[in-house]
């Protein structure tokens, strides 16, 4: 890279020396952090709008800067702006170019009271806005609808469900499937209420001591559609709790994306064959021919863990630095943007591939045995009003005698069976082995019944249409 004269850097003028050309390089993050050029013009628009209203710009200098940002805005967005060695980040990149369009004299004027402590910080908060709005929401929106939609589709399908990955009591495919639609759900209503934090303007803040022009910031942050000013400048610059809690969610969503494909992964197995991906989420092997991976699976569990790390390294960043904006902090913007990239790449992977998965409900049914219904043996004798701690002990004892006599389950037990190991059974004890029966009597709140999943569906649905 060119060596530059650092009296044409934004802080060149206290310099005597051109810059090391590899700390040139390695100071700049405009290769990464281009990507909030609309979130920079956005800012500077209505910021220069407040330095007219204070009395620093005139009309005529206010219209003019205008017709250059939105040139600019055109450029980037049709690939035509030209990035210069002496672009250190996007906003003397904008600067810059805004300079060359209507001269210098009035282009650097927009940076009265500014600092790229303040301007940063207000970008970031704008591009995660616009990203979380715009992209994630949606994404996971259709997830979480891809999800209902195969569930009141597929209602009457049943499974095993498990503890300690040990068949445990029989469900309906549906309950699986809203069991991960609540989990999103209840992610979605995490970031609607992280955006209400983050929303909040850190520009007028300047460097870090405030503003010296009395400009108006509750004016900017309403021309910048925020919610409310961070009334302390030191704060306002350096505060990246707003990423760091981005990334917390994003660390939270993939560890239950994780936890979803790991499911599917299991149950995609030639083992379990409760389910079959599409061949357009699945891949080969290029040495066995026969094999079919669950390649997108495997990749939103590995993703997950790529996730968990940026957010790692970013609190080891600012877990020590002292206040108030320090360079370490530049070093948040790539594992932010990797982070809601990975985020919004994984859920879109998710909602096509559940989507068009195909589910095999005789391989489901046949994994359903009898002994799964050793606790509705238990809640017969229940309902007979011997205690549960009881019950429990003689429905255990009941399938102890079925493996020690080589019985195929505890339905091929005898009524005199029975009755030798408790008298209290009678002959209608035999209607508990009916799987169907078994999801059916859970049927409160949140429970396997339909009746129950059809309400926790319904509640699913109203609650996305109340974002």
């Amino acid at each position: 890279m060119k060596s530059t004269d650092p009296s044409l850097k934004l802080w060149g003028g206290r310099f005597t020396t051109k810059i090391d050309p590899l700390m040139d390089k390695f100071n700049a993050s405009l290769p990464y952090d281009y990507r909030m050029y609309r979130a920079d013009l956005q800012g500077t628009k209505v910021y220069t709008e407040g330095l007219q209203k204070v009395g620093l710009l005139t009309p005529g200098e206010l219209e003019n800067i205008h017709k250059g940002l939105r040139q600019i805005d055109k450029e980037w967005s049709d690939g035509t702006f030209e990035k210069k060695p002496d672009d250190e980040d996007i906003h003397t990149a904008n600067e810059r170019r805004l300079g060359e369009i209507i001269g210098q004299n009035i282009a650097g004027k927009v940076h009265t009271g500014r600092s790229r402590n303040d301007q940063v910080a207000t970008d970031m908060r704008i591009y995660c806005r616009e990203v979380i709005y715009d992209t994630i929401f949606p994404t996971i929106e259709r997830l979480i609808k891809v999800l209902i939609l195969r569930a009141r589709e597929e209602i009457d399908v049943l499974m095993p469900g498990y503890t300690h990955l040990q068949r445990a009591q029989p469900i309906r495919w549906s309950h699986w499937l809203s069991c991960y639609a609540t989990y999103f759900s209840e992610d979605f209503d995490r970031l609607k209420q992280l955006v209400t934090r983050l929303n909040k303007s850190p520009l007028g803040a300047g460097a870090l001591a405030g503003h010296p022009y009395m400009i108006d910031r509750e004016y900017l942050a309403e021309g910048l559609g925020f919610q409310g000013v961070i009334g302390n400048s030191l704060v306002a610059v350096s505060d990246r709790d707003f990423v760091v809690e981005i990334m917390f969610w994003s660390t939270l969503f993939m560890n239950h994306l994780s936890r979803f494909a790991e499911d599917l992964i299991i149950y995609s197995t030639v083992e379990f064959g409760f389910v079959k991906l599409a061949e357009s989420y699945s891949t080969g092997s290029s040495l066995m021919p026969q094999k079919r991976n669950p390649d997108s699976l495997e990749l939103l569990r590995g993703k997950s863990g790529r996730v968990f790390g940026q957010l790692s390294g970013l609190l080891m960043t600012m877990k020590s630095i002292p206040s108030t904006y320090n360079k370490d902090m530049q070093e948040d913007k790539e594992p932010l943007f990797d982070c809601l990239t990975t985020v919004e790449h994984c859920c879109t992977i998710a909602a096509g591939l559940i989507s068009t998965l195909t589910v095999n409900q005789e391989n489901m049914h046949k994994a359903l045995t009898v002994e799964m219904l050793a606790t509705d043996l238990a809640d017969y004798l229940v309902l007979k009003g011997v205690p549960f701690r009881e019950t429990h002990h003689i429905s255990g004892t009941c399938v102890a005698f079925a493996e020690k006599n080589g019985l195929s389950g505890i339905d091929k037990i005898t009524l005199k069976q029975f009755q030798n190991i408790d008298p209290r059974f009678e002959e209608d004890v035999f209607e508990v082995f009916d799987f169907e029966k078994s999801v059916e009597k859970r049927s409160s709140l949140g429970g396997t019944a339909k009746s129950a999943i059809i309400k926790q569906l319904d509640a699913l649905t109203m609650q996305l249409m109340n974002t």
